[in-house]
């Protein structure tokens, strides 16, 4: 059952990248770039804990995890910040 919540938790991740990358494809509105930016971080950190909770479940990925996810809030909050 935890394995489908994971890929669950990335697809949707994932659909809500896409929506917000076309949000801004048609009105160019800067903060809808970030945050989909930001949703595609939060994808890549799904689908490494799908790997690593699934895949490589005696591998530890989590400061990869982490990584991931910083990144992407890093880019949200980037945009939140400096751009006009």
């Amino acid at each position: 059952m935890a394995p489908t919540i994971y890929a669950l938790c990335a697809l949707t991740s994932l659909v809500c990248a896409v929506l917000l990358l076309r949000g801004y494809r048609d009105s160019r509105y800067r903060l809808l770039f970030w945050a989909g930016l930001c949703c595609v971080g939060l994808t890549i950190n799904n689908l490494l804990m799908v790997t690593d909770k699934v895949f490589f479940a005696q591998e530890n990925m989590l400061t990869v995890r982490l990584a991931a996810s910083l990144i992407a809030v890093g880019l949200l909050l980037y945009g939140l910040i400096f751009d006009e």
